[in-house]
């Protein structure tokens, strides 16, 4: 195993972008950082590196624990690194607040307008 590797190269392995294009395309975006400092595709990353992936919200905290050139399967990439324990606690925050939120849906009472509640409607607005 190599010491130091491309930061696309990485995030492919690790599986946490389906391509190494798109990895690069994100991280060309900005969604991803590296010990805090925006990085480019090529960036060289080494073990005990702190990476921040923006793909969903809020952010993940991962530090690298090893390094590989090949994708392997899902048990394999999680052992290439490690969460931060703030990062999990905020993403274990975040999914409590989705769970606890309301229902869009049973802001509607009575649901959709029927076929009637339609005409009504229209000759209200003068249709």
């Amino acid at each position: 195993m190599a010491d130091k590797m491309r930061l696309d190269k990485w995030l492919w392995a690790a599986r946490f972008y389906k391509t190494r294009s798109l990895a690069a395309q994100e991280i060309g975006k900005g969604r991803v950082t590296v010990n805090g400092q925006p990085a480019k595709p090529a960036r060289e990353i080494a073990a005990q590196d702190l990476v921040g992936i923006r793909k969903e919200d809020p952010a993940m905290q991962v530090r690298v624990v090893a390094l590989s050139a090949v994708r392997g399967p899902a048990p394999v990439a999680r052992q290439l690194y490690e969460e931060t324990p703030e990062s999990l606690a905020a993403r274990e925050r975040a999914a409590e607040l989705r769970r606890l939120a309301p229902e869009p849906a049973q802001g509607i009472a009575a649901g959709r307008p029927t076929k009637r509640d339609r005409r009504l409607i229209d000759q209200m607005r003068g249709k």
